[in-house]
């Protein structure tokens, strides 16, 4: 079914990324995997294809679209590669409203170039070994002395952890002033006192990097600190929508992508004498995963309309996030199953599709805190 939400303009760049993915990511990917992380060139080629540093303004090296349409396609067309490893996704979706939205005239000349080009890779560290989806339980300081600031603590799930040359890291400022003594400063690579721990042994997304940071007495100049000091929480707070919303797009195209593949796979394999596809049960489940896959993409595609209309709510975002990502786990497993004990088999897409889809009902923001803040929106 055609989707209006797309323009012709659109269906060719779906192509271009189609087809750098097919010749620059699949054919490596397992060996990324085997490696667990991707390698740096692969960022700039996808600079120089134009998939990175969407609403980047042209002056810097970017699109200066803002069309959150583009960074749509670019997440569909990842995940029905099954390219679980590129962190380009943190990159255009997670990263670019801080780098953009937040940065002053000096810090987009420094950094805008290389984060569009795919030279500047980024991350962001919110989550530390004791506070996860509690913002408010970060420990990690930073004292201002003199022109600078003084960073000490830890983060912990940091993608593009290791390849991150920039890492904007979420610190207390002000210990006394609960939510509002966040601050967001950028810390580079090459930082005396900034380290960087093991790359984390993970249940799936494999290729992707995921590691602690570590900061040790870290001077960082004030001139690194992004938006307002003390605006930390409220940043993080007006970001997170299109974050989450980015979740529920991938959630639904990694359903979809694994359902058309097991829809393929219940025509050809056969027991008791004919395909499985044509017994009730295999129809019936088939049906029901392609219903809500529907329902899903219609959903989410109201929320990037209203995105890029600047009219998506918080809300709007964790009802999207909750609901799609627990789809894709349901799909994911009912697929697994159709599969019988090939799909147990590492071999098999599905099987790898299962275990990447686990994290999306964590990261984020988990369930339950969706939930939540769909509960408090509701006036309870």
């Amino acid at each position: 079914m055609k989707r209006e939400l797309f323009d012709a303009d659109h269906d060719l760049f779906r192509e271009s990324v189609a087809e750098f993915l097919k010749r620059e990511v699949v054919p490596f990917h397992d060996r990324w995997e085997k490696d667990g992380i991707v390698p740096r060139e692969v960022w700039a080629k996808a600079g120089e294809v134009g998939l990175l540093g969407h609403g980047v303004p042209e002056e810097y090296g970017g699109t200066g679209l803002h069309d959150y349409r583009y960074n749509t396609i670019v997440n569909e067309e990842v995940c029905r590669a099954h390219a679980s490893g590129l962190g380009i996704t943190l990159q255009n979706d997670v990263m670019a409203p801080y780098m953009v939205g937040l940065t002053d005239d000096e810090q987009k000349k420094r950094w805008l170039p290389g984060f569009a080009g795919g030279e500047l890779i980024t991350a962001i560290a919110m989550t530390e070994p004791g506070a996860g989806s509690d913002l408010q339980g970060i420990t990690t300081s930073a004292v201002r002395d003199g022109d600078g600031y003084v960073l000490n603590g830890s983060k912990t799930f940091i993608t593009n952890g290791i390849n991150a040359d920039l890492v904007i890291v979420v610190a207390r400022t002000g210990p006394d002033a609960g939510a509002r003594g966040l601050s967001l400063i950028a810390v580079e690579r090459g930082t005396p006192g900034f380290e960087r721990g093991r790359n984390l042994d993970k249940v799936g997304m494999k290729a992707q990097d995921t590691a602690e940071l570590f900061f040790d007495d870290v001077r960082v100049p004030a001139a690194n600190l992004i938006g307002q000091e003390g605006g930390g929480f409220v940043h993080l707070m007006e970001n997170l929508p299109q974050e989450r919303l980015s979740i529920a797009t991938c959630a639904v195209a990694s359903a979809d992508s694994m359902l058309q593949h097991t829809i393929g796979y219940c025509r050809e394999r056969t027991a008791f004498g004919r395909p499985i596809g044509r017994f009730q049960n295999t129809r019936f489940v088939l049906a029901e995963l392609a219903t809500e896959v529907d329902i899903a993409r219609t959903y989410v595609d109201r929320g990037i309309d209203l995105l890029n209309r600047g009219e998506l709510t918080i809300e709007d975002a964790a009802m999207a996030k909750w609901w799609t990502t627990e789809l894709c786990n349901k799909v994911m497993d009912r697929c697994l199953q159709l599969h019988g004990g090939y799909g147990y088999m590492m071999e098999y897409p599905v099987a790898r599709a299962w275990q990447d889809s686990r994290i999306q009902t964590i990261y984020g923001g988990t369930t339950e805190i969706m939930k939540e803040i769909v509960g408090r929106g509701l006036g309870l």
